[in-house]
């Protein structure tokens, strides 16, 4: 499968942004599916993750402010981000969960797809 991410830009911290993941192939609906970030001189960390059925996670630092959503019928992944914050600011990844116990961690994933530049001004 390939995955494209979109939907990033600048927003003043407080405001909103919606990121779409486009994925190919049939088998989209088969896969856990998630987001991930990486800002500059940083790791690459876990945002958030939905399974095929619908069930999510969340990184305790976006909780409540995050949505993961998904459309099999649209192949489309959505994290509606409210309520930025600057340490918000990365490129975030969508990517497909292919095993692992740790839903958190990159090594689960793959198909990781050109990110999208989500920058936030104090």
């Amino acid at each position: 499968v390939q995955l494209q991410a979109s939907g990033g830009g600048l927003v003043q911290a407080g405001g909103s942004l919606r990121l779409s993941c486009a994925a190919s192939g049939r088998t989209f609906s088969n896969y856990d599916m998630g987001w991930f970030r990486q800002a500059l001189g940083k790791e690459r960390e876990f945002v958030a993750a939905i399974t095929w059925s619908g069930n999510t996670d969340y990184a305790d630092s976006v909780k409540g402010r995050f949505t993961i959503s998904r459309d099999n019928a649209k192949n489309t992944v959505t994290l509606q981000m409210n309520s930025l914050k600057p340490e918000d600011a990365a490129v975030y990844y969508c990517a497909r969960r292919v095993g692992g116990s740790v839903w958190s961690s990159a090594g689960g994933y793959d198909s990781w797809g050109k990110g999208t530049q989500v920058t936030v001004s104090s």
